[in-house]
């Protein structure tokens, strides 16, 4: 039987303070163990902070090399989004590190412009797609989970990973449009959110959950700094996929982009 085994670290973030995160993390993945995937916050070295100037990093920099050390320590995936400084452009990039150094990329899409992200950062214009485990797994960014069509399974994954900043304030529609993304992809959910208060005195009260095939919450976690894991069942997927074949009858559709 195929299974998955994902830990989420919810946890504060120094703001903008990139050595303190990355010891912050260090000291944090201690306990993990025997995990397939570490999945760490949105912008887990700096918050989410408009001043990529000051404090991106290469696609090689400290932070990517640190991710590497982890991955290969933990023979796991390790995984999250830094501010990213790449041909004289600024990106939110998702990155996907191997145990063996192997790195993919996924640049935030959506980016939120109420908050003044479009100001700073190029969006992506591609979507990723790993498999671990026999799993397929699609890779999207705090915002992005208000977009369903970008997000919509045409039977090409298994499990929707998300990393975010998603403030207390606006909590109950992050539970809702996870639980919505859910059921509409017939997927399972893992969410990660941060906690604390941000530079901008905005607080961030995590609710990081996996959410099964059906909508059902399997597992959350609020308000406090730790780790949140579950072994996803691949053949508990199959099973209601094959029971409730809703995917068979979805529209049609292409994304220009």
């Amino acid at each position: 039987m195929s299974t998955l085994h994902i830990t989420m670290i919810q946890s504060e973030l120094h703001w903008e303070q990139v050595d303190a995160n990355l010891q912050l993390f260090s000291e944090q993945m201690e306990p993990v163990s025997q995990t397939d995937i570490i999945v760490l916050p949105e912008m887990f070295t700096t918050g989410f902070s408009m001043r990529p100037e000051l404090f991106s990093e290469s696609p090689d920099g400290k932070a990517v090399q640190q991710m590497k050390a982890w991955a290969s320590k933990k023979n796991a995936v390790v995984c999250g989004s830094l501010m990213t400084s790449d041909n004289k452009r600024y990106y939110n990039r998702f990155y996907w590190v191997e145990p063996d150094g192997t790195v993919q990329t996924y640049d935030k899409r959506h980016l939120f412009s109420l908050g003044h992200e479009t100001q700073h950062y190029t969006a992506g214009t591609h979507q990723l797609t790993l498999t671990r485990n026999g799993f397929k797994i699609r890779c999207a960014i705090c915002f992005d989970l208000r977009f369903p069509v970008w997000l919509r399974n045409n039977n090409s994954y298994d499990v929707l990973l998300i990393v975010a900043n998603w403030p207390q304030r606006r909590i109950y529609a992050w539970r809702q449009l996870l639980i919505a993304r859910a059921i509409e992809n017939q997927c399972y959910v893992a969410a990660l959110n941060r906690v604390g208060m941000d530079g901008n005195n905005i607080y961030h009260n995590g609710c990081s959950m996996f959410i099964g095939p059906k909508g059902e919450v399997l597992k959350e976690i609020r308000d406090e700094s730790g780790l949140i894991d579950m072994v996803l069942s691949k053949s508990e997927l199959d099973e209601v996929r094959n029971d409730f074949p809703f995917l068979t009858n979805a529209d049609s559709f292409s994304i220009n982009l």
